[in-house]
């Protein structure tokens, strides 16, 4: 759940659209790459900056929003000398985000032939690819779906 409205004015782009929300919260290159990354283990800001090469000042302002959106937490560190920053339920949430976005690139975003990252269960082996069902089970397509719009 969201606990500020994303951008200084505190405005959504489209209100009653749930993506454009998600992105408003989430949307931007460096966001998700330190979501990705929190989801691979990094937790201090030198594991973040280290592992995505982001300059300190832009990600100190995407931890500082993470932090306030509600997706990531700052503890103290074990050690008591600095903070680390955890997934919240919402940004555990946003697993099936990352791995539809890793699973959109492992098809689009490489030649057939060029080597790339794979992530795997617990057995070693690839994840099927996501699909979208329907409530019975059977999948759907943007040609299967629509939005309702609720008042």
């Amino acid at each position: 759940m969201a606990r500020t409205a994303p951008g200084a004015e505190g405005i959504w782009t489209d209100a009653s659209c749930p993506v454009a929300r998600t992105l408003d919260l989430v949307g931007d290159r460096w966001s998700l790459l330190v979501v990705r990354d929190a989801m691979d283990g990094a937790r201090a800001f030198t594991d973040f900056q280290h592992r995505t090469g982001i300059a300190r000042n832009i990600l100190t302002d995407r931890l500082r929003r993470l932090v306030e959106r509600g997706i990531l937490e700052r503890q103290t560190a074990p050690t008591g000398r600095r903070q680390h920053y955890v997934l919240t339920e919402a940004g555990r949430d946003l697993f099936t985000v990352i791995v539809a976005a890793r699973q959109w690139g492992e098809r689009h975003a490489f030649a057939p032939s060029e080597a790339h990252s794979v992530l795997v269960d617990e057995s070693g082996l690839p994840l099927p690819e996501l699909r979208p069902t329907d409530a019975h089970g059977k999948p759907v397509d943007v040609d299967t779906t629509s939005v309702l719009h609720e008042r």
